[in-house]
């Protein structure tokens, strides 16, 4: 069978999001993954299979990858595999996306520009909520300004209940929350620690929180993009409620973060992975609920006078969807921008952050079919149908109505 999509770690929360969404979408979808807890539903489903894959066997990897006749590899696997990854499409003539990179991994990606254009295929890095979403936030923001001089972007979330649930990636957090941050100041890149962030935020849908600074490749990609615009300061935020934050401090605190691995019975093992094993297995529990909250504000001149611009994405937990919690705003624009991928929708060739190359307008609008909502300056401009309020294309109040309709 040849399938539309491959899937590189279906099993992790963002794969099964991925996937269920392809799957739904009446797309055929190879599962690939080191093991199949958790997805036993979605490799029952008609257009689904499943394939054992171990990342650090790239070969056995590569061979099943290629049988699958797959043109487009979407990776949801920890970012340690993203470069080797990103090779094995290049190396199968295929198109890639995963859902962001670090510094310098980021940049070794983008050095295989020229292979993939030669291969007339494209790699997309860093497509999820932010990096992803925020990411065309901008490039839809860019022509609004003669000069861009600072930008602030971030996420913020909140739950119904205080437990603990866990929000995204384990591996992510732990380096975002006790790495210092790289972040772009007054035209030069400084390292801060997160708890140094004085910066005070109150989110649209979410309200006050605790903000820090946060390691991300924004600072980057957004540099990459705006330095012919007069960027100077990029700065990436995150924001956590008080329960979840306590327990993720403690869960560092203790070492159980730590990627350095011990010796236990003769058996090498990081505590870092025995906490993703351990927390994957924690139910989402019976009405728990989730609210989302991305940023971008932009602060530049447009016409010789000073010009400040915020959006923000707000997401929540969807009926069906009660195990995705708010990630659906991670998931979700991968497999958007995929389709886009699949259906020539995107024609660029090379290796890109969103930015670069994602169209605005119908990326917002397949957001929007899913209950992603955009805001410029506090007005939606996304509608349930797919319909814009973009450059006063529509109305809004076509979009509130089209919205309520939707959600009775």
């Amino acid at each position: 069978m040849k399938y539309d999509f491959v899937v590189v770690g279906a099993n992790g929360m963002q794969g099964r999001i991925v996937s269920k969404f392809l799957l739904e979408n009446d797309h055929s979808v190879l599962l690939c993954a080191n093991d199949d807890y958790g997805i036993e539903e979605l490799i029952e489903h008609p257009k689904a299979d499943f394939a054992l894959v171990d990342l650090r066997k790239m070969d056995r990897a590569k061979r099943v990858v290629k049988k699958s006749g797959s043109t487009v590899l979407i990776n949801c696997a920890v970012d340690d595999f993203n470069l080797a990854v990103t090779k094995m499409a290049l190396d199968l003539g295929m198109n890639y996306l995963d859902l962001g990179s670090e510094e310098p991994m980021f940049y070794e990606q983008l050095k295989l520009d020229k292979d993939f254009k030669e291969k007339n295929v494209i790699a997309v890095t860093g497509i999820g909520s932010t990096p992803g979403i925020t990411n065309i936030m901008l490039r839809y923001l860019k022509p609004q300004f003669d000069t861009i001089e600072t930008v602030h972007v971030g996420f913020a979330w909140d739950s119904n209940q205080p437990v603990f649930v866990t929000p995204f990636s384990i591996d992510a957090i732990a380096y975002e929350f006790s790495e210092q941050a790289k972040i772009f100041e007054n035209g030069e890149y400084v390292l801060k620690q997160p708890a140094e962030c004085d910066i005070s935020y109150y989110y649209k849908t979410i309200g006050k929180q605790k903000t820090q600074y946060t390691k991300h490749i924004e600072h980057h990609s957004f540099y990459e993009y705006l330095k012919d615009v007069g960027i100077k300061n990029i700065i990436v935020l995150s924001s956590f409620p008080t329960h979840s934050y306590v327990a993720l401090k403690a869960l560092i605190g203790l070492g159980f973060m730590s990627k350095e691995a011990i010796a236990i019975d003769g058996t090498n093992i990081r505590p870092l992975d025995f906490t993703i094993e351990v927390l994957r297995r924690i139910p989402v529990p019976e009405g728990y609920t989730e609210k989302e909250n991305l940023f971008l504000k932009v602060f530049g001149t447009k016409d010789g006078k000073p010009k400040t611009v915020e959006m923000d994405s707000t997401a929540g937990t969807l009926p069906g969807w009660e195990k995705a919690t708010c990630n659906i705003d991670t998931g979700f624009p991968a497999a958007i921008l995929a389709r886009m991928i699949l259906n020539n929708e995107i024609t660029e060739k090379g290796v890109y952050s969103p930015e670069f190359i994602v169209p605005p307008e119908p990326f917002f609008a397949e957001l929007g079919k899913n209950k992603i909502w955009v805001y410029e300056d506090g007005k939606k401009i996304n509608g349930p149908n797919g319909e814009l309020n973009i450059n006063g294309k529509d109305k809004e109040e076509d979009i509130e109505k089209s919205e309520k309709e939707t959600e009775k």
